[in-house]
């Protein structure tokens, strides 16, 4: 089968498509004929050499831990009528969290990594869920966001801002999206934003103003900021760092603002978030959005246009 190797840690130019074994399942395993690969931020990040001290990984490796596709084969101890069964799963070691094996056009993976997919659900679709659900899940229950509270989501543009601005909408919270460049400005408008900012723009603290949380995917510098515009009181939680780094605060509820630090942790169910959001986007709750899509040969590609913030939504391989 084709797979997309880390040949060495550097730019996109390092992805290359090699001619790897087939894998075969183990016990507790299946292989998925792959039909859609997620890909993340973070696997570019992996690539340069970042992360060490989290993933335990180099060169060279496959890339990627989030795929759709139909079960093909079962290993000893999993019943056959798994086989054909539309699926999303994490590959690499450890239950997904290292980031490997997912570029490619097949994949092993665990049982217990498995989630089935509706009938009624795209195979890409759902995969924009397979991490972004447990994130939204975790992001909402942690923040508890009540109706009329102003809420500011920094990276507003990508893929977690696609779910989590008609979410709080439901919820009635006022929503400011922040994202760079005319594109994602209209991009979260359309997803239901009450306010579009452009944090390319040195006014944009003030065009927001005052929030009541902060849900920041960006980190750095603009997250910092909009640390900075929480109201006395109000709350601040960070999931992402696309920045660089995550955004500097002070200790929790310190300071004379008493803002509260908050960290949606690792206490969600991964498999029942996915499944629960999985249910939502067939009733029409949520609307999942693949942004782009890249033949598997093409990730590079997909890599330079996620590192350059030309991408809005999820960005997948198609093999």
């Amino acid at each position: 089968m084709r797979a997309v190797e880390v040949t060495r840690h550097g730019g996109p130019e390092v992805l290359a498509v090699r001619e790897v074994l087939d894998p075969v399942p183990a016990d507790g395993q299946v292989v998925v004929e792959v039909a859609a690969v997620d890909v993340l931020f973070v696997d570019t990040r992996i690539r340069l050499g970042w992360g060490k001290e989290w993933f335990q990984v180099e060169p060279p490796y496959v890339p990627g831990n989030g795929v759709a596709g139909r079960v093909r084969e079962v290993g000893g101890g999993v019943d056959e009528s798994w086989l054909d069964r539309r699926v999303l799963a994490y590959t690499g070691e450890n239950g997904g969290m290292t980031p490997t094996g997912g570029y490619a056009e097949r994949a092993v993976v665990r049982l217990s990594d498995v989630v089935p997919v509706p009938d009624r659900l795209g195979l890409p679709e759902a995969l924009t869920l397979l991490h972004d659900g447990p994130t939204v899940v975790g992001i909402l229950e942690t923040a508890d966001v009540r109706p009329d509270e102003r809420v500011l989501i920094t990276g507003a543009g990508g893929s977690l801002g696609t779910l989590l601005i008609p979410m709080l909408k439901a919820r009635g919270a006022v929503v400011v999206g922040a994202a760079k460049g005319p594109r994602k400005l209209d991009f979260v408008r359309e997803w239901g934003a009450d306010e579009a900012v452009d944090y390319a723009q040195p006014d944009w603290p003030t065009r927001v103003g005052g929030v009541d949380v902060v849900l920041d995917g960006t980190g750095g510098d603009i997250g910092t900021t909009a640390y900075r515009l929480v109201n006395p009181g109000g709350r601040f939680l960070a999931y992402g760092s696309s920045a660089g780094d995550f955004a500097t605060t002070e200790p929790a509820r310190s300071g004379v603002r008493a803002v509260s630090i908050l960290d949606i942790g690792k206490g969600v169910d991964r498999s029942a978030a996915v499944t629960d959001m999985l249910a939502a986007a067939v009733d029409g709750t949520i609307t999942p959005l693949v942004g782009q899509t890249f033949p598997l040969d093409k990730a590079v590609a997909a890599h330079e246009a996620i590192e350059a913030r030309q991408t809005v939504g999820k960005t997948l391989l198609i093999p």
